[in-house]
């Protein structure tokens, strides 16, 4: 974060109602969570999970990578954001559509109300691509992370199209197979083709910074790219066209693709001039060593093993868990404190540097509330994980309660940064100025 400035960066209006959204979704969706144990029996495709998924998917997921990235990709792609308006449209778009969408799922009331917040969703995501593809165009130097950052956006637009067709087909059923088929091909694609490689186009600049560590060679990154493009469009193409028994060398390809990422930061974490890690950064590696399991699951999932059909739905649920519940929300749990800190103070501070003694942004969040939130997120993570594939109501209960107490934690030190006030500060003086 060193490199951002104010002269980059947007108004605070425009980034933090962000965060605050996605807190707010964050304590809904585990609080439904609590009222859904019963709906991990069966088939993932039930109103209650579609609701949770897509509440921790838009409300939560993409609405805070939607504020963090207006912030970031000044500092990513060295360019000032394109236009402020379109993002705060897309903040009112993507806040409206995901809340009718989960009234609409909840109630699974299919008709107008779906096909109305579809249509808002669409075009928030038609907006940010667009955002985001004239500020990378901005760029003095297109970099790597241009390329990952750019081709998510147009992932996110393609999903987000897949899901538009799907909303009105539940109406005049003009798709020639059924919705599970499509769900899967909406899901891989706003997984690896969204998520995977917006996280890995943020994170393979910003990681290496906050652990002062420059890797010179992009080789692996270039490779990643490819890969995960590559198993991405082939899978698309076989489970549409063909269906073939080849998806697991398409998985091969995305998971191929992950690991030079994970080796990339590898090699930043031995390169790194900064020994000590912050919580914020302990959780991010928790989050990449909890990448690992749907990494394994891809395989099961996409093989045609003969399992019996309780557990293959059971290793379904905790595919998508790992993915949403796990890495995801384990990225997003550890990043907001190495991001939102540091945006708070610039707007609040910026100005009075150099002149007055100002607190530094680590001071602006509760480092307790912190350290609880991530070992109750984990101990729920694995409570659902369990309770899931062991089909225990009770456990799964558990999981869902630390999950609750988690998003409380979460959301208290959100609020307690969005809502910090600037005191009096003592202006330098030469016998403070070291104190």
């Amino acid at each position: 974060m060193s490199t951002a400035s104010t002269s980059n960066s947007p108004g605070k209006w425009v980034v933090l109602p962000h965060y605050a959204f996605a807190a707010l979704s964050f304590v809904a969706m585990s609080v439904l969570l609590l009222f859904s144990t019963d709906a991990f029996g069966g088939h993932y495709f039930n109103p209650k999970l579609l609701t949770i998924t897509h509440l921790t998917v838009l409300g939560w997921a993409t609405m805070l990578i939607f504020g963090a990235l207006y912030q970031l990709l000044p500092v990513v792609l060295e360019s000032k954001l394109y236009s402020e308006k379109l993002a705060v449209w897309t903040f009112v778009l993507l806040g409206v559509g995901t809340m009718l969408l989960a009234c609409a799922f909840w109630h699974f009331w299919v008709g107008l109300l779906l096909q109305v917040a579809a249509v808002l969703l669409f075009f928030s995501f038609l907006l940010v691509t667009i955002n985001i593809i004239q500020t990378a165009r901005k760029a003095a130097k297109w970099a790597v992370e241009a390329d990952f950052i750019v081709t998510s956006a147009v992932w996110l637009l393609v999903t987000g199209f897949v899901g538009l067709l799907m909303a009105f087909n539940f109406t005049y059923a003009f798709l020639p197979r059924d919705h599970v088929h499509y769900l899967q091909l909406h899901a891989h694609m706003g997984m690896a083709g969204w998520f995977l490689l917006l996280i890995i186009g943020v994170g393979s600049k910003l990681i290496p910074m906050f652990l002062l560590s420059h890797v010179a060679s992009i080789k692996k990154l270039n490779w990643s790219y490819n890969f995960i493009n590559a198993g991405l469009v082939l899978f698309i193409f076989d489970h549409l066209l063909f269906r073939t028994a080849l998806l697991p060398l398409y998985a091969a390809l995305v998971v191929g693709g992950v690991l030079l990422f994970l080796w990339f930061l590898h090699d930043a974490k031995q390169l790194r001039q900064r020994q000590d890690v912050d919580l914020g950064m302990k959780q991010t590696f928790v989050a990449l060593a909890l990448l690992l399991l749907p990494l394994l699951l891809v395989f099961v999932v996409s093989s045609n093993l003969a399992l019996p059909q309780e557990l293959l739905s059971a290793i379904y649920l905790v595919y998508g868990l790992s993915v949403f519940l796990g890495f995801i929300s384990a990225l997003i749990l550890g990043q907001t404190f190495k991001t939102l800190p540091f945006i708070v103070w610039m707007h609040a501070y910026e100005d009075y540097v150099g002149r007055f003694k100002t607190p530094l942004p680590k001071d602006m969040y509760s480092n307790m509330l912190l350290r609880w939130q991530n070992i109750l997120y984990l101990a729920g993570f694995v409570l659902l994980v369990a309770g899931v594939l062991l089909q225990m109501q009770p456990v799964i209960l558990a999981g869902a309660i630390c999950f609750t107490a988690t998003s409380l934690l979460y959301t208290v030190n959100v609020f307690r940064m969005l809502l910090h006030k600037v005191h009096d500060l003592k202006p330098f003086t030469y016998g403070n100025a070291n104190a």
